[in-house]
């Protein structure tokens, strides 16, 4: 009787004992669905890799009846297009670098609210920051209201137009800049309008929004 070679001995027992203890497609399917729900499950209880693949959602100050302006969220949609309503009414956040008005540098004009056109800041009050978003030192008197947002763990001051409560970005001070106030308001473009005419921003915010700018 003639033996198998040790090697070839060796290369059936191997392949026997892997077939057998060899998990099954089914097996591994449902092994890898399982790690990506627990890996998906942890992205998202980490505040900042959660925040880049969605928003937070949360439009309590744009509930607060404080404002002259108050429209439900339909009538919103109504009048703001899609970005916009994420931004202004529920608090997101354009990439750095993609809005318009981030290397605007007009000499005069005005940037107001996309929601309800009310004036928020001045072109003299913006300055190049390289933040990668519009960033202004100060805003026109009264424009805008600041809040305590400790959203992503941390303590940062939220900014939202006084007159509609959109939201407009975050307020940073004591960055160093050569401003007159040492602040940054950092703003999303996608809240903003601009109109390179003072006055004619100034008439049309008596009634802007139907609320009125109370600035």
């Amino acid at each position: 009787m003639r033996y198998p070679r040790p090697r070839t001995f060796f290369r059936i027992f191997y392949y026997s004992f892997s077939t057998l203890t060899r998990p099954s497609r089914a097996a591994q399917k449902f092994t890898r669905t399982t790690q990506d729900l627990r890996l998906k499950s942890s992205m998202s209880s980490i505040p900042f890799i959660g925040s880049l693949f969605s928003h937070s959602g949360n439009s309590s100050a744009n509930m607060d009846t404080s404002y002259p302006v108050q429209k439900s969220p339909d009538e919103w949609r109504a009048v703001l297009n899609k970005e916009q309503f994420r931004i202004l009414r529920e608090k997101g956040t354009e990439p750095p670098g993609s809005g318009k008005f981030d290397k605007h540098h007009p000499s005069e004009g005005v940037y107001t609210c996309a929601g309800c056109s009310a004036p928020l800041y001045k072109a003299t009050h913006k300055f190049k920051s390289g933040c990668g978003w519009p960033a202004y030192f100060d805003s026109i008197p009264g424009a805008v209201t600041r809040h305590e947002d400790r959203s992503f763990g941390m303590a940062r001051t939220e900014i939202t137009c006084s007159n509609c409560g959109g939201h407009l970005g975050h307020v940073f001070k004591g960055e160093g800049y050569a401003t007159p106030t040492d602040e940054r308001h950092c703003v999303n473009s996608v809240s903003l309008n601009f109109s390179p005419d003072d006055k004619v921003v100034e008439g049309k915010s008596e009634g802007a929004g139907d609320g009125g700018s109370k600035v």
